[in-house]
């Protein structure tokens, strides 16, 4: 297995900028696993992220990538998707960018169900500036932008996506390869959008949850359903230890099955002939509202 594959082209060619010990390290070394065990080519693959640490991945991975704004990488990944559907889509971001600039998009897109991989790097922190609290960072944890502690509540993702009846839903801890492996892989032969919030630490700005805490703190699901909603919702509803594992699966019509344009012709949008005469009619006419 030559994971070396999906190495960048020119490794010495740019600095890392994520700290030593960073979460961010497991997770490329994961997702290059996963492309090879899914005898994927770095052309068939696109990772689209916003701003942060784990938002630099495209940087540091030989594969497709965009870089756009902050908390804007789902719906970019969504029209990627559904101009050529054979490619391998992953929306990648932390917490911050996902949850809080992003937080909108997520909502949306599991209500359009575009068949792309959501990667969440879940570090409860923001790392990129400085580590002030974001969606996810606990009860009472004091940051530089809250040295008196943090009042408000936690973001539940997992709840919140299964009570939205998201296609696909897990977690996962960095810190174990070979099952987050297996989980990503899953999530990307789904059919339809798979959310997977990756637990992983900040070894510069959080101090409190750190590789022996997530190992200390969470648990594998076992005879688990995870077709079962009800029973979904209220395994994700436990805290301290929290369950990692695939949560919710429910099979459904994808956008880009439903988009009119795929209806009676399947060939993919960017392979078609413009055409500019109808573009310039809805531009003129769009012109003179």
């Amino acid at each position: 297995m030559k994971v070396r594959f999906f190495e960048p082209q020119r490794p010495g060619s740019q600095d890392v900028a994520w700290c030593p010990g960073c979460g961010n390290f497991g997770i490329r070394n994961i997702l290059m696993r996963v492309f090879e065990e899914l005898s994927l080519t770095p052309q068939e693959v696109v990772i689209i992220s916003g701003i942060g640490q784990a938002a630099k991945m495209p940087h540091y991975i030989n594969v497709n990538g965009y870089h756009t704004l902050h908390g804007r990488s789902i719906p970019i990944a969504t029209a990627v998707k559904a101009a050529n559907p054979n490619l391998t889509v992953i929306a990648e971001g932390g917490d911050g960018d996902m949850y809080a600039e992003g937080g909108n998009h997520l909502l949306h897109a599991i209500r359009r169900n575009p068949n792309i991989t959501v990667l969440i790097h879940n570090n409860q922190i923001y790392g990129l500036t400085k580590g002030q609290a974001s969606p996810t960072t606990m009860l009472g944890m004091k940051t530089p932008t809250q040295p008196w502690g943090v009042f408000e509540e936690p973001l539940n993702s997992i709840a919140m996506a299964i009570a939205l009846d998201a296609s696909f839903v897990a977690r996962t801890f960095m810190g174990y390869f070979k099952e987050s492996v297996e989980i990503i892989k899953k999530a990307i032969q789904h059919k339809g959008l798979a959310i997977v919030d990756v637990f992983h630490p900040c070894v510069s700005f959080n101090k409190v949850n750190t590789y022996q805490w997530y190992r200390k703190h969470t648990y594998w699901l076992e005879n688990h359903d995870p077709y079962n909603r009800e029973e979904a919702l209220k395994r994700a509803l436990e805290r301290d230890p929290y369950p990692l594992g695939i949560f919710y699966i429910h099979e459904k019509p994808t956008f880009e099955e439903q988009v009119p344009a795929y209806k009676k012709d399947k060939t993919p949008l960017w392979q078609r002939e413009p055409k500019f005469d109808v573009i310039k009619a809805f531009l003129d006419a769009k012109r003179r509202l």
